[in-house]
């Protein structure tokens, strides 16, 4: 086959990076490589075929534009571990075959994932207009068009250190489709063991904050490209048009939660504010003792609703939907899980206070992860701070998550209404909120989230995680169209 790869690969270790090259060089597709590293490599490592392009980092836009530079061949690949890779057979035929059937712009694959000694077969998700997640797993091998490469490097005008591959995918996929092929095509290491209950909280890291600024600069640029971003304006709530029973209602969705139920009731129960509240529990039909719990409580305090659906057919958001309608329902609805504890007893004047003072339909809190012991654990109090005022709402097209705990304006949330799903029901809720009002902030911690073996999210399989990723993906999608369609009505 002609050569048709320029490869650039991650520098490391030395003999992992031979591996690497020598893999590579049995292909008869590889035109040359390109070691990416600030040092020369070891001069057994630059024989025929191979050289070295002096650089920092992968991620940075100098380095991107570099590389389309040097790329002389009709595809680039870019490899992105600096751990060994083991190519399958025919594996880049096969991925310059799509994207020349295809036109892609970027091919990735699925692969094989060799993690504490065994190999496994790692899916991927197919890329939607809405995978906007700076964390999207492509995998670590990339082909790109190297014609799309080139045109990206040119109008890549915002020099970034972390956000360089990020802004070029995005930039990429403005004129190009990025081809999942669902085949596994090529095997590399993963070192980071973690559980998925572990993981999904780096973005929020506050050692990560540099990044995720660069990573919001260069999804803000792709938004207004692309018609999506829109401006920080918001109409005026109005919080006096209807009538409520009591100011504000907790609501908690539960199933067979019997070890945290009582704690969560107790924290609610004690909160001491100047207005009238109540506690909306939806059983979902619980069989472990929980049912038995909030009767006893209810019967001793008025304040506690304990509701048990008619369906059975209901996730989450579904029981939510159970609390927002019920007649009793108050002005504010307040989130709080099943697993959680408010931090003090204030919490609740604090969030409707925040209604108030920032006149928005839906107010995001900060909280602290601890242990069931009620020790903090790492990374220690979320507060989403990637939120502000002037870009949150762009911003939120980019992230996994708004943060907690969460409350929102009555009317508001009954109009809308929530998806009847158990995961990323309060993210879709949240966008759809964003895209026509303005969503406050606390900033203080609220809350204490316990992360036990019990939460949904403490430890997914790849399939489960690949599901969650894909329902917010696809979420996103309809949102960016929306709002894309929205800007469109405006102009014209």
């Amino acid at each position: 086959m002609e050569k048709l790869i320029t490869c650039f690969i991650a520098a490391g270790n030395e003999d992992d990076l031979k591996i690497t090259v020598e893999g590579l060089k049995e292909s008869a597709c590889i035109q040359n490589i390109v070691i990416v590293t600030e040092e020369e490599p070891a001069k057994g490592l630059l024989s025929a075929g191979t050289e070295w392009l002096k650089a920092a980092s992968l991620q940075a836009t100098s380095t991107v534009r570099k590389m389309a530079e040097l790329s002389k061949s009709e595809f680039t690949l870019i490899y992105t571990k600096s751990l060994p890779l083991n190519l399958g057979a025919f594996a880049l035929e096969r991925m310059i075959q799509s994207a020349m059937d295809t036109q892609a712009g970027m091919v990735y694959s699925d692969y094989y994932e060799i993690k504490e000694g065994q190999r496994k077969p790692y899916p991927v998700n197919d890329y939607q207009d809405g995978s906007l997640r700076d964390d999207f797993n492509f995998g670590s091998l990339l082909l790109y068009k190297s014609k799309a490469l080139k045109q990206a490097a040119e109008k890549m005008d915002t020099p970034f250190d972390y956000a360089g591959l990020y802004d070029l995918r995005l930039k990429v996929s403005q004129n190009y489709r990025l081809l999942h092929l669902p085949e596994f095509l090529y095997t590399e290491m993963e070192t980071d063991n973690r559980r998925s209950g572990e993981k999904m909280f780096d973005y929020v890291d506050p050692k990560n904050r540099g990044v995720q600024i660069e990573m919001e600069k260069a999804c803000t640029l792709h938004l207004k490209a692309i018609g999506g971003w829109l401006k920080p304006q918001f109409p005026e709530v109005r919080f006096s048009e209807e009538k409520f029973p009591v100011e504000a209602s907790v609501i908690i969705p539960v199933r067979n939660r019997v070890k945290t139920i009582e704690d969560a009731v107790k924290s609610v129960l004690s909160q001491k504010t100047s207005f009238p509240f109540n506690l909306i529990v939806i059983d979902n039909h619980s069989t472990d003792g929980t049912s038995e719990i909030l009767s006893k409580y209810a019967k001793e305090d008025k304040r506690l609703i304990h509701l048990i659906p008619k369906r059975y057919d209901l996730g989450i958001g579904g029981c939510w939907n159970e609390g927002v309608f019920h007649p009793m329902c108050g002005k504010f609805a307040i989130q709080l899980d099943s697993d959680d504890l408010y931090i003090n007893d204030s919490v609740i004047s604090t969030i409707v206070e925040a209604f108030y003072q920032q006149n928005c339909a839906m107010v995001v809190g900060t909280y602290q992860m601890v242990n069931f012991k009620l020790e903090e654990i790492p990374p220690g109090i979320i507060d989403h701070k990637e939120w502000t005022p002037d870009n949150g709402r762009n911003n939120a097209l980019r992230i996994n998550g708004l943060g907690a705990p969460r409350a929102f304006y009555t009317p508001v949330l009954r109009k809308i209404r929530v998806p009847n799903t158990s995961y990323g029901e309060d993210y879709a809720l949240g966008l759809n909120i964003s895209r026509h009002y303005q969503i406050g902030r606390i900033y203080d911690p609220l809350y204490l989230c316990r992360r036990w073996d019990e939460n949904s999210d403490a430890s997914l399989d790849v399939a489960k995680m690949n599901a969650h990723n894909h329902y917010k993906d696809r979420i996103r999608t309809m949102e960016l169209w929306a709002r894309i369609a929205k800007n469109k009505q405006e102009n014209e």
